[in-house]
């Protein structure tokens, strides 16, 4: 099976050549250089547009959100900006399990599990991945939770959840220690649910 490789936005000389059949592959090729040099929030999809020679339009025809494009040029495996508004539609007192629950469950997954790992290890060791992908978090997770907390620290409060995914993450899928490995889905969410619940409403 060909092995997974996690695109690493770079600088391309030229870009492809014009034509319909390849504006999808032009917009992302661009998308890819422009969060290269511009970071994720100096990223807009009209300067995406405008470094791929086509319409604005077109890149939220074939791509939709900036978050949706970015998601699409790093390869990732899942989108938790857009499971998040309906983990925190439910009932307040049970939004630390359902986030927990929906990140393993989704981890738990052999594909997801395959191409997350890779883009871990090379977001964590690249110094033009890793400050793309805190941008993205920092805009579409953390900004999105912390936007629903009445409380003065509530962006610490979000970035304590999000350690506390990261950790997880790493430990359970990236140096799977034994035990956190092997643990059942409902055993975890019992235990680290309250945790990130405390994170967000403690």
């Amino acid at each position: 099976m060909k092995e997974y490789v996690v695109p690493t936005p770079k600088r391309r000389r030229g870009r492809p050549p014009a034509g319909e059949s390849n504006t999808r592959e032009r917009i992302l090729h661009a998308a890819i250089d422009e969060f290269g040099e511009a970071g994720y929030d100096g990223a807009t999809m009209r300067a995406i547009a405008a470094r791929a020679d086509v319409d604005a339009a077109l890149v939220h025809h074939y791509f939709g959100t900036k978050a949706d494009l970015f998601g699409e040029a790093v390869g990732a495996p899942m989108r938790p900006d857009v499971a998040l508004p309906e983990i925190l539609a439910g009932p307040q007192s049970e939004v630390g399990e359902r986030i927990i629950r929906y990140l393993l469950e989704s981890w738990d997954k052999p594909e997801v599990q395959r191409r997350g790992v890779a883009l871990m290890r090379t977001a964590l060791g690249n110094r033009l991945t890793t400050p793309l992908l805190a941008g993205f978090l920092s805009r579409e997770v953390i900004g999105r939770v912390s936007g629903t907390l009445d409380s003065d620290d509530a962006q610490l409060r979000a970035s304590l959840v999000a350690s506390q995914i990261a950790g997880l993450i790493v430990a359970r899928y990236v140096i799977k220690l034994p035990a956190l490995s092997h643990a059942s889905v409902d055993e975890l969410v019992g235990r680290i649910g309250p945790t990130v619940q405390g994170y967000l409403y403690g």
